[in-house]
């Protein structure tokens, strides 16, 4: 009797944050998560990212998107700069690819995937607005378009369920607060490419501990 292929099921990404989120994720097994991300802006400077057995997304987050440490656009560049060349992934905010087009430029000359995201963390923004933001990730030539918002009403979590069955590329769609954790989970089993989960702690309300989220996900 023929076997039914399994459904694929969507990636989850460890969020290296800290120094101990960063020694949790280089003590993860095989299959533990799919992706691992730097989140630049949180962590303490150094002059590469460490090896891992997980591929690793790059970011060096925009201050008025949740990024740490009120980072110039001149210091974030610098930092992209130093770390790109063992990234996989970059993921540039929506409102920096003009500042940093040198470095999406970069990203594109050694084969980085782009992942073009936007947070808001006080609503989820009206569904013109949304498919406006895809729009502007497709034309920006994204290969992803992420985005998390803040879901407090079933009527938050419809508008990214839409945006995630209509966007014009590939869509990592995440909700945070009261219906995070519900909508991340129907997001990923939906097809969101990629859904991000902690290491050490949280880092918004609604948002799974990335192993769990990948036993969730796996058990179907």
């Amino acid at each position: 009797m023929r076997q039914k292929n399994k459904p694929q099921i969507s990636p989850v990404v460890g969020i290296v944050d800290s120094s101990a989120a960063l020694a949790a994720a280089l003590k993860l097994p095989a299959g533990s998560v799919d992706y691992l991300e730097w989140r630049a802006d949180c962590l303490p400077a150094r002059p590469q990212i460490p090896p891992s057995r997980f591929p690793w997304i790059l970011t060096v987050r925009h201050p008025l998107e949740g990024g740490s440490g009120k980072l110039s656009a001149a210091r974030r560049r610098e930092m992209f700069t130093a770390l790109l060349p063992a990234a996989e992934i970059v993921d540039i905010e929506l409102r920096s690819l003009a500042s940093l087009a040198g470095i999406v430029d970069a990203a594109r000359g050694q084969r980085t995937r782009l992942v073009a995201s936007f947070h808001d963390f006080k609503k989820t923004p009206a569904p013109g607005r949304l498919r406006d933001l895809a729009l502007q990730a497709r034309d920006a030539g994204a290969d992803i378009f992420k985005i998390a918002t803040r879901t407090e009403r079933p009527a938050d979590v419809c508008r990214l369920l839409d945006l995630l069955q209509s966007s014009p590329l590939p869509a990592a769609v995440m909700g945070m607060g009261t219906l995070g954790f519900g909508s991340r989970v129907l997001f990923a089993q939906c097809g969101s490419v990629l859904n991000y989960g902690w290491l050490h702690r949280p880092n918004v309300p609604g948002q799974w501990p990335a192993v769990e989220l990948k036993r969730i996900l796996a058990s179907g």
